[in-house]
């Protein structure tokens, strides 16, 4: 087996105390900032409510991709109809669910809505036992609603059985006690408004929480999810209301191998975290653009409906115009024809070929091409066809 040769983060005399040193971490604080006031602005000026549909969208993008980073893909469909029973709606009868998604999707919540209650052990405890419920990682049994106690190096390792690299090693069960006494006492007194309020940056503040949680990793398994979970937290907290406006896991997800790199390079480097602080600055500030743009659709799905009010659609138009709109600009992989709505509504063929000429009638649809090559894309004003 092969060990990454340096000296890890926590093994250094002067860890856990992290520090920030380079003067351009500034500048990517300030974009991220910029960012995230323009839109907190777009949010507060179409009057977006905590349980709207992009709100729906954001979590359900959150809780897919903070699994999707650990490999794992949960059922869309479960995560969708869990998220909307969680904001309070009823979902399509007959919704696919699933106890894993809904413990997720609760712990998830539980950061974000209970933001200003305190981070303790036993919080940490029963986020972990919520992801494990079975007890079970897969086949293997794993320590569940408690840090891990093997004698065992925890050790972060890729590669074929006698080939393995191991990645990065986390401290020693026999210090897992003392080094996440230290963590949440830091994480409870930066906390905005705490006693000892250090005044640290907000956003620093959660990229500094998220690397020194992973560095301990102090469960058997789980880290990764909560360790981003404690993000969100963090982030809510610096906003001083429950964040439901963007994805951070979407967007470390779409640069998923250049959110390990950055993690795996602070945590064989100094305790000056500099770098690592400035990449999760970018990443968050990407994280807003993205949740802008979905604001924007959102905005655009509104109108269309308002403008298309006074028709009469049947179950079946209206469930895959709205599956349309939710794919988004372009996001209709292949376009539309008629053998996929026949598959999306179960119908015949010659009532599928009757329901779209009345879209496209309606103005609901736009057409392109001839003959089976005919696609339908959603007449959204400025959006572009599917792909």
């Amino acid at each position: 087996m092969r060990l990454m040769q340096s000296k890890l983060i926590w093994q250094h005399d002067d860890w856990p105390h992290l520090v920030i040193t380079q003067a351009n971490v500034t500048q990517s604080l300030l974009m991220a900032r910029q960012r995230q006031g323009e839109l907190i602005g777009k949010a507060r000026a179409i009057g977006l409510g905590q349980t709207g549909s992009a709100v729906q969208e954001v979590l359900f993008q959150e809780v897919m991709a903070t699994s999707a980073i650990e490999g794992e893909n949960l059922n869309p469909a479960a995560v969708r109809s869990s998220v909307m029973r969680k904001l309070g709606f009823e979902p399509p009868t007959g919704s696919a669910r699933s106890r894993q998604v809904d413990d997720l999707v609760d712990v998830i919540q539980d950061a974000i809505i209970g933001f200003d209650q305190p981070l303790d052990h036993d919080r940490l405890f029963r986020w972990q036992a919520a992801l494990f419920p079975s007890g079970y990682s897969g086949l293997q049994r794993i320590a569940v609603g408690k840090y891990r106690q093997h004698t065992d190096p925890m050790q972060i390792v890729s590669g074929l059985p006698g080939k393995e690299v191991v990645h990065f090693t986390a401290p020693p069960s026999a210090r897992l006690g003392l080094e996440m006494d230290k963590f949440l006492q830091w994480f409870g007194q930066t906390a905005p408004g705490a006693a000892r309020d250090a005044e640290l940056d907000g956003i620093a503040r959660a990229a500094m929480a998220h690397v020194w949680f992973e560095t301990i990793h102090p469960f058997e398994d789980g880290n990764g999810r909560i360790g981003r979970a404690i993000v969100d937290m963090a982030m809510a907290q610096d906003l001083g209301a429950p964040n439901r406006l963007f994805s951070l896991s979407s967007q470390m997800l779409k640069d998923r191998k250049g959110y390990y790199e950055a993690l795996s390079a602070v945590q064989h480097g100094s305790t000056d975290v500099s770098a690592w602080v400035q990449w999760f600055a970018q990443a968050l500030g990407q994280a807003c653009v993205a949740a802008s743009a979905l604001l924007d659709a959102e905005v655009d799905k509104s109108r269309f409906w308002a403008t298309h009010s006074q028709l009469t659609l049947n179950e079946r138009q209206r469930k895959v115009v709205q599956r349309l709109l939710d794919e988004g600009n372009s996001g209709f992989l292949g376009g539309l024809n008629v053998q996929k709505y026949i598959k999306m509504t179960g119908t015949s063929k010659p009532t599928a070929t009757r329901d779209l000429g009345d879209l496209v009638r309606y103005g609901l649809l736009r057409a392109r091409g001839q003959g089976k090559a005919v696609r339908y894309d959603v007449a959204v004003p400025g959006w572009t066809p599917s792909g």
